[in-house]
């Protein structure tokens, strides 16, 4: 797909059983490596990963005819069976998904297909229907919801479909301020191109650097600054969807009332009504200045208080987010501040970008102040600024140390915040305990609306168990606790599959039954994504 602005360069490969590029991983910090002991005692070595060279797949299902078929559409070229390729998109970037990456249990799909422009998506969609071939969506792998798993259901073989090659800024219309891009650009690519416009989307979740546009609109992601321009799906003007009964192009104009707004049935639907192959989106001029500023508060419930009162008023930063005692403390120890790590309280970093950025950090300061918050400079804000894409790259390190890593995260109301927190926490802890592992549980806020905001739990344990076992069982009981405690399952990872049994319990069965309904109508084959967000082709049906 080439726009009117060009394409983008080739994308590097990300690590196969890790976070992003080799050259950026390292080693745990020293100071890191001090801290664990205290937090969790005696932690045993890990046994060594299996190399890439050492994995061995089962053959492709697919037969000669079906692989000639999707080369006559994309190129033969472009239809990809190494066991190599195949690995690299076998499942996403949770630790689950490296878990087995490591000890080479993770199932592969029959090939990886990269069409090249709309018309080949459809296409290879239609082959793939009449074939009984299901379609895994991929763009950059960086899902950590099972979202990307090569799940085949009741069909005979599974390709990935990799979106790559439709990269690129299609077409920018300045004086309205939106933006179309190909669904396979990567956030930096889509950003560098913006700013050679003098435009920017300013969409950073920590997936940024790998993540893709089409990705950002099929999880309904949430980036970093979404304090100052909201969750990606708020950005998002219009879609064009390649189905296997049809193609639609959705948004006409900035407001309608031309029925129920379709654009929102595909954001968040991670794959699988559609293939989402253009995405448009409200851009803004490139800020031209940034102000930051670090705070200190006594403890964790006073700073959510500050962030209410900061959001609830209106106006304020661009990023404002809130890390509790218990991940301050580890931010600390990694630029080496153990002593301090250990007696500090919580604290928030905020960011100012664009226009009246004087008159809203004053403003933000006074509620903050008024709080309980104290100022402590820019030095922290800049050290997560610095920092704030590499927590993979962390949680990487951790592994190969033998320290199970693993995030989480929901949303609720403010009145409910205080409380969900303590139930996810008081779950984890106990689930750890009775796997015999110590465990040390941090949790942060980086998402507010004015009724409410997210958590995001990032947990560390001495597990001596099977790891993947241990935590499956957790996880489950962590995801009951978040619906009876009143939290969403997931408010910016998804659903993926790791989610899906539990949906029902916050859309109804109407909601499930809702979602059937379309998949049916739009894939009537189920070949899109199998077991993603919905179970079956008999999801939701009475009796």
């Amino acid at each position: 797909m080439s726009g009117e602005n060009g394409r983008v360069a080739v994308r590097s490969e990300m690590r196969w059983n890790g976070w992003g590029e080799p050259a950026r991983a390292s080693d745990l910090p020293r100071a890191v490596r001090m801290l664990l002991p205290l937090l969790l005692g005696r932690v045993r070595k890990p046994a060594a990963a299996v190399d890439l060279a050492e994995v061995r797949l089962e053959p492709s299902s697919l037969q000669e005819d079906d692989l000639q078929e999707l080369g006559s559409i994309v190129g033969a070229e472009h239809v990809e069976t190494a066991d190599e390729s195949r690995i690299r998109h076998a499942g996403g970037r949770s630790t689950p998904d490296l878990l087995r990456r490591r000890r080479c249990e993770q199932a592969s799909p029959d090939a990886v297909v990269l069409p090249g422009s709309h018309a080949e998506v459809v296409d290879v969609l239609r082959a793939c229907a009449g074939r009984g071939i299901a379609v895994i969506p991929f763009g950059g792998g960086t899902s950590v919801v099972g979202a990307l798993d090569p799940e085949r259901g009741a069909h005979r073989g599974v390709i990935s479909l990799d979106l790559r090659r439709l990269s690129g800024l299609i077409r920018l219309d300045e004086v309205s301020r939106e933006a179309c891009i190909a669904a396979g650009t990567t956030g930096p690519d889509a950003e560098a191109l913006l700013a050679a416009q003098g435009f920017e989307l300013g969409h950073y979740p920590q997936s940024f650097r790998y993540a893709t546009i089409g990705g950002f609109a099929a999880a309904r992601s949430s980036g970093q600054n979404s304090a100052g321009h909201g969750r990606f799906d708020s950005m998002v003007t219009g879609l064009r969807v390649a189905t296997p009964t049809g193609d639609i192009e959705l948004g006409r104009s900035p407001g309608s009332a031309a029925g129920p707004d379709l654009i929102r049935v595909f954001l968040g639907s991670e794959g699988i009504f559609g293939v989402i192959t253009e995405v448009r989106v409200r851009v803004h001029p490139v800020p031209r200045e940034r102000i930051l500023e670090a705070w200190r508060f006594p403890d964790f419930p006073q700073g959510v208080d500050g962030l209410r009162l900061v959001t609830q008023n209106g106006g304020g930063p661009t990023v404002i987010r809130l890390s509790d005692e218990a991940e301050t403390a580890v931010s600390l120890a990694q630029v080496g501040r153990i002593g301090k790590a250990l007696t500090t309280g919580a604290s928030i970093v905020t960011v100012y970008e664009g226009d009246g950025i004087a008159e809203r950090r004053a403003r933000t300061s006074e509620i903050l102040t008024a709080a309980g918050g104290v100022s402590s400079g820019e030095g922290a804000a800049e050290g997560w600024l610095d920092g704030r894409f590499d927590g993979p790259y962390l949680r990487d390190s951790l592994l190969d140390a033998g320290v199970f890593c693993e995030t989480l995260e929901t949303a609720t109301t403010w009145s409910n915040l205080k409380h969900l927190r303590t139930e996810i926490t008081a779950t984890l802890r106990r689930g750890f305990a009775e796997a015999g592992a110590r465990s040390y549980v941090m949790c942060h806020v980086s998402h507010v609306y004015p009724t409410g905001a997210s958590l995001y739990f990032t947990v560390l344990a001495n597990l001596r168990s099977d790891p993947l076992e241990a935590w499956a069982g957790i996880k489950r009981q962590v995801n009951d606790s978040i619906i009876s405690a009143g939290g969403t399952i997931s408010h910016h990872h998804a659903v993926g599959r790791d989610h899906a049994p539990w949906l029902e319990q916050e859309i109804g069965e109407t909601g499930v039954r809702i979602l059937a309904a379309i998949k049916r109508e739009l894939d009537p084959t189920w070949i899109l994504n199998p077991g993603a967000v919905i179970t079956s082709d008999r999801a939701g049906r009475r009796g």
